[in-house]
């Protein structure tokens, strides 16, 4: 019942999940006008893994009404798919950071080490740990309480500039948000139709299809940035408050809702006792 898009109010944010999945979509994004549900067909030799999306799926809009607003079925569909990328009964439980600190010269996880000497512990690239001193130069010193309060710190601050860019209703649909994205889908339509037509082709037609490949990517990008920056202005005012509560009262979170409050807001944190750099997912 928590996948099937036939409860949901199909909109365009549904679409390009979907889409962006692999999923075969019949219908125009035009069509997803947040009003009716899906039917999700399931192909014969279909996938749901994390790595192949839905490719060999179909979803095409219903005749009947959606129950579930988009962005309530979509952050359910999203933790659904995570909790699937991460089996196995380890538990974090000396840092809330755990699984999203990198270090930011090899990649490689940074573990949560305590120190013997009684001192605070602190976090150490696990390449550098597990196969020897010279396969990472390491993050360097980075004390685990000190980098906690610098990431809090960061998340009351990105929070902040939220909440001063929202306003308004945020159940309102957002035309211009809609166009750009309507205009989004149909230069990815065209760009598809494209790369379907190079099939055989000849060297004259090969080189006109890359020139527009070119041109229509380059306004993809371009809407696509469009697109992000207002989303950015446009955050729900909701789901601002509901994290800024949070982090008001970060001292009584409980360690699970401190874990939560970093997923909603953090995608990886880069991180060095020279630079820090996060990937926010807002």
């Amino acid at each position: 019942m928590l996948k099937n898009p036939a409860y949901v109010q199909a909109d365009l944010d549904v679409y390009d999940f979907f889409k962006n999945q692999g999923a075969d979509v019949v219908n125009e994004a035009a069509d997803f006008a947040g009003t009716n549900g899906c039917y999700f067909y399931t192909g014969r030799d279909s996938t749901e893994s994390k790595k192949a999306g839905f490719r060999g799926h179909t979803l095409v809009i219903a005749p009947h009404e959606g129950l579930v607003s988009s962005d309530v079925w979509l952050a359910c569909r999203m933790k659904m798919m995570n909790n699937m990328a991460f089996p196995g009964q380890h538990k974090a439980k000396n840092t809330w950071l755990s699984g999203k600190v990198k270090c930011g010269r090899c990649g490689a996880g940074l573990m949560y080490m305590n120190n013997p000497n009684g001192k605070s512990a602190y976090f150490r690239c696990r390449k550098r740990q597990d196969a020897g001193t010279h396969s990472c130069e390491g993050c360097g010193t980075l004390r685990v309480n000190e980098f906690e309060q610098s990431i809090y710190n960061e998340m009351v601050k990105k929070l902040r500039d939220f909440q001063i860019l929202t306003g308004g209703n945020p159940s309102k649909v957002n035309p211009k948000m809609t166009a750009l994205n309507v205009e989004l889908a149909q230069v990815d339509a065209e760009i598809e139709k494209l790369l379907d037509s190079l099939t055989g082709a000849n060297k004259t037609l090969l080189s006109y299809a890359n020139s527009k490949i070119e041109e229509l990517d380059a306004k993809r990008q371009s809407l696509m940035k469009a697109i992000a920056d207002m989303r950015t202005s446009t955050l729900s005012p909701e789901h601002a408050k509901s994290i800024s509560g949070y982090l008001t009262d970060w001292d009584d979170v409980s360690f699970e809702d401190r874990r939560l409050v970093v997923d909603g807001l953090i995608s990886r944190i880069q991180a060095t006792s020279e630079s820090v750099q996060i990937e926010w997912k807002v």
